[in-house]
Formats: structure tokens, C-alpha cells, sequence
């Protein structure tokens, strides 16, 4: 494979691995900050990955996070 495949697929797998990240900070979820804990520190167990893509889309209204 040439460099520019193997950059490309970097590129692919991190913007795939980041996704419930993105999409917290798309859709301005307050609690964006706590899924991007969880994606980068449990997304590689896949259950991590799908639990904060689920968080990441569930209604996370703008507002300051809970602090109870």
C-alpha cells in the first residue's frame, strides 16, 4: 500500500472511532465532554463505542450538565 492509502485509512478509522464525538459536538450536547471521555477511553471495546454513540444521539438538551 502507498503512504496516501495508509494516511487515508488512519484518517478513516479515527474520524469512525470519534463519531459519537462529533456528533455531541454537532449536536451540542451538554454532557459532550463526558462522551468524549468514554469514546476515548472505552470506544475500543466496541460496547464503549456504541454506548457513547447512543449517549451522543440520545436528547441531550443545550443548558449546563447536571451536577447532581
Amino acid at each position: 500500500m502507498s503512504d496516501v492509502t495508509v494516511f487515508l485509512l488512519i484518517v478513516l478509522f479515527f474520524g469512525i472511532y470519534f463519531l459519537p464525538v462529533f456528533v455531541a459536538y454537532m449536536r451540542e450536547h451538554r454532557n459532550e465532554v463526558s462522551i468524549a471521555v468514554v469514546n476515548l477511553f472505552l470506544g475500543w471495546t466496541l460496547v464503549g463505542w456504541v454506548v457513547a454513540l447512543a449517549w451522543a444521539f440520545s436528547a441531550g438538551d443545550k443548558g449546563p450538565p447536571n451536577l447532581r
